[in-house]
């Protein structure tokens, strides 16, 4: 990361495994454009990243993602690191953080709709794992895109080897805007 001249800020381990998926995906190879994708541990951690990639630190062309619940957090860290002030969220985009409406796997679900990512589950032999998820007493009556998205982050692991495969099985016209956005800012 020392010598990066572009940084992507992720919020987790599954969300740099997204990124680096749909790069590849699109005949990108990131070591060699010197672009790193870093996991940040959560979007309260963001400061110290900023500080130490953004203007004050190795001036990297930065970029990021992160889930909608933690805009203020974002938009605190990039004002406090001299990206700005009263920053909006055009702003944000125009600095290179884009925003997920609930998460990237959220994301991902809507881009593909249910029947898709079923079917990934599906040749995953996870399928019958996810009916039983279904019938819990708190998952009866969500929406399969709710029931999902919680399937994914229920198991150990499961939401990092999901990150792959959805992106994996997206048409690459239907990319996510956070996730199409963020990779073409760096």
């Amino acid at each position: 990361m020392g010598d990066a001249r572009g940084i992507v800020l992720v919020e987790g381990i599954s969300d740099q495994i997204a990124v680096e998926t749909l790069a590849a995906r699109r005949g990108r190879n990131l070591d060699r454009e010197s672009v790193s994708v870093v996991p940040i541990g959560g979007a309260q951690a963001i400061g110290r990243f900023l500080t130490r990639f953004g203007p004050q630190g190795s001036d990297a062309r930065l970029a990021g993602l992160y889930d909608a619940g933690e805009e203020e957090v974002v938009r605190r860290s990039l004002e406090r690191a001299g990206f700005g002030s009263h920053l909006t969220r055009f702003d944000l985009e125009r600095l290179g953080f884009h925003v997920c409406v609930a998460d990237l796997e959220d994301e991902l679900i809507r881009a593909l709709g249910p029947a898709s990512v079923e079917a990934v589950l599906g040749s995953e032999g996870d399928l019958g794992s996810f009916r039983t998820f279904q019938k819990q007493p708190a998952w009866r009556g969500q929406s399969i895109e709710a029931q999902l998205r919680r399937f994914m982050g229920s198991a150990d692991r499961r939401k990092l080897r999901y990150a792959r495969l959805l992106v994996d099985a997206l048409d690459l016209a239907q990319v996510p805007r956070p996730l199409d956005r963020v990779l073409a800012h760096v």
